[in-house]
């Protein structure tokens, strides 16, 4: 199943999401706060999809706080193939070059 961001969004404000252990340490090392982090999905759009990630539909969003531009691979939650109505987030950074010229427009793989 291919969400739409909106419904995404949605399960955001209702606090319906997981954040990976990845993602967490992610999160510490650029220094961002769960807040950041919601008002980044809150205001976000989805730059790609990636419908045949081996660990279920995921997708790249990138959203703002403040002026601070922060990128999430988001997820579903599931379990045994059945979507459990949350979102996962996979990872969370800032995007930064060498990665990205801006934060539309990856950069050179180094």
């Amino acid at each position: 199943m291919i969400p739409n961001f909106p419904e995404i969004q949605r399960l955001f404000r209702q606090g319906r999401y997981q954040i990976s252990i990845h993602a967490e340490r992610e999160r510490l090392a650029e220094d961002l706060d769960i807040v950041e982090l919601e008002q980044a999905v809150g205001n976000g759009e989805v730059l790609e999809e990636y419908a045949d990630d081996p660990r279920g539909w995921s997708c790249l969003i990138l959203g703002y706080a403040g002026t601070k531009p922060i990128h999430l691979v988001i997820g579903w939650v599931s379990s045994g193939g059945q979507n459990l109505g949350r979102v996962r987030i996979i990872t969370v950074y800032l995007p930064n070059p060498p990665w990205w010229r801006t934060p539309r427009e990856r950069g050179e793989r180094v």
